[in-house]
């Protein structure tokens, strides 16, 4: 198993596209956060809480789940990439139990997320210090604070696996993604509108649960919301495996 894994690693990191991804998703916490925090206070706004304040300090820390959306776009690269590039026949040929090739690309693609989420959360909260700072109050590393930094980081390890299912899953790379973020962006974005009650029950309910919430609508409880996405992340595994196991290569 280590043997494939390694092989997931050297693949990953012999091309460009962990760069783009990984500095894309620098850019999008930073950016929410930089955002949040030049609006802060402004109660006429949309009234974002000022700086200094518990629930700013919980929302800016989140930033990084925002970058959800470019992890699970890794995993989906991850297992597409072998469709899309026609490597599938000569991997499976390689290792013939296809259920291993999946579950190794799960547990490499999750090992890499790793010291992405750490990478993509220890600067937002360098550029949140320094511009909250200026500000008048540096966000304190303990208690709440501490706790949505970590879920923030988990949350971003937990769509690159359910970027793997769904790659299993879809197979077309062009497809997984777009059908991704018309998900993400639009389906989940209408039910959060108009059908509050069925949002908290779904992965961006659950993330923001996970994480922080910003105005939304009720929410699960945190570790609820953790166990909904790690559930999400299972089933995407496992039918992804199922169907890469049963599936004829075309």
């Amino acid at each position: 198993m280590m043997r494939l894994v390694r092989a997931e690693w050297t693949k990953l990191f012999t091309t460009r596209v962990w760069i783009g991804l990984l500095v894309g998703a620098v850019a999008l916490a930073v950016l929410s956060t930089v955002l949040l925090t030049a609006f802060a206070g402004d109660t006429e706004g949309v009234g974002i809480p000022p700086v200094g304040s518990p629930a700013f300090e919980q929302l800016a820390l989140a930033g990084p789940a925002n970058s959800v959306v470019l992890m699970l776009v890794l995993g989906v690269i991850g297992m597409t990439q072998e469709y899309r590039h026609r490597t599938a026949t000569p991997t499976f040929l390689t290792t013939p139990h296809r259920g291993q090739v999946v579950i190794a690309k799960l547990v490499a693609y999750a090992l890499v997320a790793v010291p992405f989420a750490v990478v993509v959360t220890a600067v937002n909260y360098a550029v949140l210090a320094v511009y909250a700072g200026s500000r008048g109050a540096v966000p304190a590393l303990t208690g709440d604070n501490s706790r949505v930094v970590l879920t923030s980081a988990l949350a971003l390890v937990i769509y690159t696996v359910i970027g793997v299912g769904l790659g299993a899953l879809v197979r077309n790379q062009i497809g997984a993604i777009v059908g991704a973020l018309v998900y993400l962006f639009v389906i989940e974005a209408l039910i959060r509108q108009f059908v509050g009650t069925a949002y908290k029950w779904l992965p961006g309910g659950g993330l923001e649960a996970l994480t922080a919430t910003f105005q939304g609508p009720d929410v699960l409880e945190a570790w609820q919301g953790g166990v909904l996405l790690l559930g999400y992340g299972l089933v995407a595994a496992v039918l992804g495996t199922f169907l890469a196991v049963r599936r004829d290569i075309v």
